[in-house]
């Protein structure tokens, strides 16, 4: 292969593998605000839960 095609080929796989991470950022930080929903929904069905748990069952566990 002639040094000037890898070259070239190089340099377009190069572009396609920043765009690739570009794109793979920008869907990661698309992702975390869901991650924090997701976590304070987990959080507010436990609350739910420890408040609808009578308590002679809370009293067994411990």
């Amino acid at each position: 292969m002639h040094p000037e095609t890898h070259l070239a080929l190089h340099h377009a796989r190069a572009a396609d593998l920043r765009a690739e991470a570009d794109a793979y950022r920008l869907a990661a930080e698309a992702r975390q605000p869901y991650d924090i929903r997701a976590r304070l929904g987990w959080t507010l069905i436990e609350m739910g839960l420890r408040l609808t748990t009578p308590r002679a069952v809370l009293a067994h566990q411990h």
